[in-house]
């Protein structure tokens, strides 16, 4: 998952072993039905029904999940459900009650077969959630569908969608023989493919064998040129992350986005195994931002949906799954797809050193923060600026990883092999990868090389990362420049499409003002924060060199529901701008890494 947007969890453990004991009594023959049509909609709630077969004797315990995969943090669906209700397959209501947040114990009294009916409440625009417009709705499969605790999720269900005349239906599951039926052999794939359902606009793109399709909403919202750039962005993509696995795991993959105006300048994706949900503001739409976040999404249908830590695997839906990996599903995958970008022709060599330059610039900015602990931490959004630094510092430890084994092995070996052979060690035998894994492969790529010094110091250490000395041997180089900027001294964070202060610095323009933590930042000066470049107009405004600059700047906020303008001085200081650069002095053999990098080339 590419994270713009955040949604801030209850968080609340599961309630204890009477729960952890729990097991339904076998069913079979789970028939989900969801209505998504226009009186469903305008009133905010799809309708769904799950119906199955009692096959043992005990109480039917069900369960919806908890999380999504890919969107590590502890939501709880259940609280959105209400007017649950169990009948027997004569209309006989059964008896039932709740067994921890997200568990229902029904008492089937004989009856063989059971039919479950509930509203849920579909009105929180998330990637990970569900959401409906009047002509719309959104929705997960761990949102609305129930399974049967301690029975395993190995078991085949089908979902049949109700919907209004005329209104389309997308989603990676497989149709099945039934009008608007859909099949799903397990209950992992059942909740792995969301749905679009409702009025939005569908193309589909060939890429090389496969097909690729663009569904999003609203209607006419992605037209003309813009609907054909992103097609093209798509079609130049893939093909450089395919190459690096070798194979396209998937026959059709579905890019599925809604861009609505409350975002603001916000953006996220969430990764599915044959499809992915991008939530996105307006003016993103334009920003260079978006080629990188279908890329990121796309490559992980190999990375993480397919090929993934062995903490998480299988998944569970009840618990958090922690790993110290996320480096590399995240972190990793953020690298690669800035390289699908450069090797796909999207972006220029000079764009693919922005990219590495914007990182280190955010990393350098943040406090340190080992990569393993941040992938631990993210479950629980720590506020210290150290959230999600394992997408920018995991990205460039693959950049690193990639020289070292190039520089190693003379340009025969890379990150591209070590992605392969971890792949084909791991998924292919049906199992998640370890730390033997990871740097077993990464150490026979560089040739035997030891690692254990690099993972010491920059993996589960702290340390700056060499750039000086590893840059280098891809023709690379820092540049650096000293800028005076205009501070402000507040960290802040977007929460449903809200920037809100987390962190105010002493002393700085923002505590001056009397800017508060949990405050919800709508202005600075007369800048929009929610601009996708609010950064960049902001210091063109307030900190170029000769312009007369005020004394006071304004803060508007949002506090208990006032609106409230603040004023602070405006203060400076000197920043340092890093920038990366081919090297023009370069050795042939730096050059032929660096050319193998940006071109996925070998030898």
């Amino acid at each position: 998952m590419l994270v713009a947007l955040v949604l801030t969890p209850l968080g609340a453990p599961r309630a204890g072993a009477q729960i952890a004991a729990a097991i339904s009594a076998p069913v079979t023959d789970l028939r989900y039905e969801v209505t998504v049509d226009s009186a469903a909609v305008a009133s905010r709630h799809i309708p769904v029904a799950v119906t199955l077969t009692v096959a043992g004797p005990g109480p039917v315990v069900l369960s919806l999940p908890a999380w999504t995969p890919g969107a590590y943090e502890m939501v709880w669906f259940s609280r959105w459900v209400s007017a649950f209700a169990p009948t027997a397959a004569d209309g006989r209501p059964l008896t039932w009650d709740k067994m921890d947040y997200e568990t229902w114990r029904i008492e089937p009294a004989g009856a063989r077969s059971i039919r479950v009916t509930f509203t849920y409440e579909a009105d929180t625009l998330d990637n990970a959630m569900a959401w409906t417009r009047p002509d719309f709705a959104l929705f997960n499969g761990t949102n609305l569908f129930l399974y049967p605790e301690g029975r395993g999720l190995n078991f085949p269900a089908t979902v049949t969608i109700h919907t209004t005349p005329g209104w389309r239906v997308a989603t990676g599951m497989t149709p099945g023989p039934a009008p608007d039926g859909y099949m799903a052999p397990t209950y992992h794939d059942l909740v792995d493919m969301p749905f679009f359902v409702g009025r939005f606009d569908l193309d589909s793109e060939q890429v090389a064998t496969h097909w690729v399709r663009y569904a999003s909403y609203p209607a006419g919202i992605v037209a003309g040129e813009r609907r054909a750039t992103v097609l093209r962005w798509l079609a130049q993509v893939i093909p450089p992350e395919a190459a690096v696995f070798g194979e396209i795991p998937w026959t059709t993959y579905t890019v599925m986005q809604v861009t609505d105006s409350s975002l603001g300048g916000s953006a996220s994706g969430l990764e599915h195994q044959d499809s992915h949900v991008d939530v996105v503001g307006v003016p993103v739409l334009d920003y260079p931002f978006m080629p990188g976040l279908y890329a990121h999404e796309i490559f992980h249908s190999w990375n993480v949906k397919r090929m993934r830590p062995a903490e998480m695997v299988p998944y569970r839906y009840d618990v958090p799954q922690p790993t110290p990996w996320l480096w590399v599903s995240e972190g990793i995958t953020d690298y690669y797809a800035d390289l699908a970008e450069v090797r796909g022709g999207v972006i220029a060599d000079t764009g693919f050193y922005q990219h590495v330059a914007d990182k280190i610039g955010e990393v350098d900015a943040a406090p340190p923060v080992a990569l393993t602990d941040a992938s631990l931490s993210t479950w629980v959004h720590p506020t210290d600026g150290t959230g999600y630094l394992y997408y920018p510092k995991g990205s460039l430890a693959g950049l690193l990883l990639d020289i070292i084994i190039r520089d190693a092995s003379d340009n025969r070996q890379s990150l591209d092999s070590v992605m392969r052979a971890v792949y084909d060690g791991t998924y292919k035998r049906q199992r998640g990868f370890t730390g033997v894994d990871w740097w077993g492969a990464v150490g026979r790529a560089a040739g035997g090389r030891s690692f254990g010094d690099f993972i010491h110091r920059y993996i589960d250490g702290r340390e700056r990362y060499p750039y000086d000395s590893i840059l280098p041997l891809a023709g690379l180089r820092l540049a650096t420049d000293s800028v005076r900027a205009p501070r402000l001294g507040i960290a802040t964070e977007l929460d449903s499409g809200h920037v809100r202060v987390v962190r105010v610095e002493p002393g700085s323009s923002a505590e001056s003002a009397g800017v508060q933590s949990g405050d919800v930042l709508v202005s600075v000066g007369d800048l929009p924060v929610l601009a996708a470049d609010f950064g960049t107009q902001f210091r063109a405004r307030y900190g170029a060199a000769g312009t007369a600059q005020p004394a006071m700047i304004p803060f508007i906020v949002m506090r208990g529901g006032q609106r409230l303008t603040l004023r602070g001085p405006l203060q400076f200081r000197v920043r340092v701008e890093t920038r990366v650069v081919a090297d023009p002095a370069a050795s042939p053999k730096a050059i032929r890494v660096r050319n193998g990098i940006l071109r996925g080339t070998a030898g």
